[in-house]
């Protein structure tokens, strides 16, 4: 058992060590990912093959965690399985060298079928390893989970950044851009003075934000235009290079489990793929699970036009492809301080209040992409988007999550099975429908989407008012009859 494996007197150490590479790795593996698909709906956008990559990568993320997580940490183990899955996301890297619709969809369906064993391992791992150093330390294994889980995320949260800020970085520069010749320089013609004007005047927001439709003629304007291909293979050079890096971390500073797992039963003990599906639907007869699925399903719709429609149609289009990486980075730094802020509101307030200034917030938004006609000019206006829309996003994730297993003590694998379920199908109806639909009425789904799922969060907020105020009164009750009989 567990108990009989005598540890030295620097485990705890060993243990922080674990943790800090495995949350390292994970930064530097999502460094490069995050930085690829942001740049997807932009770069690939002929035939809609970014879009379509991603819907693929949430589709094979689906089956994923359906089917692969208990079999593939049962045959490698949890480091195994991490250092193999980070493996899985590098054809999808490497397909950005050659970008085309075959190329890239396979690759992103590589990418959704290492995520499931991916999460799961890294999860998994976490949790375990949480058991020895309570032992070693005195301190319950629930605290030690949310400081593991909390250390690790701060690593997570940080690959938004960096990765942004590679892309940028090298979109910005000068690398296999051509120059104009001395005599194009100096060349002067009415004809070009006249081009040269008529391109300043254009009013972006005829075409870009809420006006913009994929198959539309706003794929003529000059801030769309891919970059250099030079461009996109260093970007993919540095990207893939990051992966092997975090492969080589787990499989270099992180320990086995089984260091820790001796004689015991572990997370990967459980259920198959197929039990865990049929658990999953009869989680679906719970009325508290039904009145959950649209604000999960908003959660992965909402992320899904962040990373698809707002960098194409309104940042792309009208501020320009290699500005898309600096505002996603202001998405990231707000969207990772408002989730250990919110959470800290929430021990004052309760969970109502944070949440409806989280719907709040989103209403302000979707009407102001609804309104607002984007001007590079106004540049300011991509960033506080951004951040608005970092800190709806981390208050709907966080507390969600939490709330999913606040209901369903008992059934938390199901309850975070239906999570990942609903929120992946949320994710891929947008990432498919993006090449369809013009971005007005994509909002409007959206906007509609965000009430439904409000009102059904308000409807269980009443409902567990209710029952705790009857049970709250039957016990009062109970107390008076008991003094009466006195």
């Amino acid at each position: 058992m567990a108990d009989d494996v005598v540890f030295g007197t620097n485990e705890r150490w060993r243990i922080n060590r674990n943790i800090f590479v495995l949350g390292f790795a994970f930064m530097v593996h999502f460094t490069a990912f995050h930085g690829a698909a942001n740049l997807q709906s932009s770069v690939n956008s002929e035939a809609g093959a970014g879009t379509f990559t991603l819907a693929a990568i949430y589709f094979s993320l689906i089956l994923s965690n359906i089917l692969l997580p208990a079999v593939v940490i049962k045959w490698l183990g949890c480091k195994w399985a991490v250092a193999v899955s980070f493996v899985a996301y590098m054809p999808f890297i490497a397909a950005q060298f050659y970008p085309r619709l075959y190329t890239l969809v396979p690759a992103g369906m590589m990418v959704g079928f290492g995520g499931g064993p991916l999460w799961c391992a890294k999860c998994t791992y976490l949790s375990v390893v949480a058991e020895p150093y309570a032992k070693l330390s005195g301190v319950p294994v629930d605290v030690l989970v949310v400081r593991f889980f909390g250390l690790f995320f701060m690593f997570y949260q940080m690959a938004q950044i960096w990765g942004n800020l590679i892309s940028s970085a090298i979109l910005s520069s000068s690398l296999g851009d051509v120059a104009p010749t001395l005599n194009e320089t100096l060349s002067y013609s009415p004809d070009n003075m006249t081009l040269f004007l008529n391109s300043t005047a254009t009013d972006l927001g005829e075409s870009c934000g809420v006006n913009f439709c994929s198959g539309s003629s706003s794929h003529d304007n000059a801030n769309l235009k891919p970059p250099s291909p030079l461009k996109i293979q260093v970007i993919s050079g540095a990207y893939l290079a990051c992966m092997a890096f975090a492969v080589i971390l787990v499989a270099v500073g992180v320990d086995s489990l089984k260091r820790y797992t001796s004689g015991r039963r572990t997370a990967i003990d459980g259920k198959s793929g197929i039990r865990l599906l049929a658990v999953t639907l009869r989680q679906l007869r719970h009325k508290y699970q039904l009145l959950l699925l649209p604000v999960i399903g908003y959660i992965g719709a909402e992320q899904a036009f962040m990373a698809a429609d707002f960098t194409q149609a309104f940042v792309g289009c009208a501020y320009g492809i290699h500005n898309i990486g600096y505002v996603m980075i202001c998405f990231g730094v707000f969207n990772a301080l408002a989730a250990p802020v919110a959470g800290a509101i929430v021990k004052l307030t309760g969970r109502y209040p944070v949440m409806l200034t989280a719907l709040i917030l989103n209403l302000c938004l979707l009407t102001a992409l609804l309104l607002w006609r984007p001007d590079p000019g106004q540049w300011m206006v991509f960033y506080f988007l951004a951040a608005v829309w970092g800190t709806a996003d981390a208050v709907w994730l966080v507390q969600v999550n939490a709330l999913s297993g606040i209901l369903f003590p008992g059934n938390e694998e199901a309850a975070y099975s239906n999570f990942r379920l609903w929120e992946a199908t949320g994710s891929v109806l947008s990432y498919a429908t993006a090449p369809y639909l013009c971005v007005r009425t994509r909002l409007q789904v959206l906007l509609g989407l965000l009430l439904l799922g409000f009102s059904g969060y308000t409807t269980i907020e009443l409902m567990e008012y209710r029952a705790k105020r009857a049970h709250h009164l039957e016990r009062n009750f109970e107390l008076v009859n008991g003094k009466e009989r006195e």
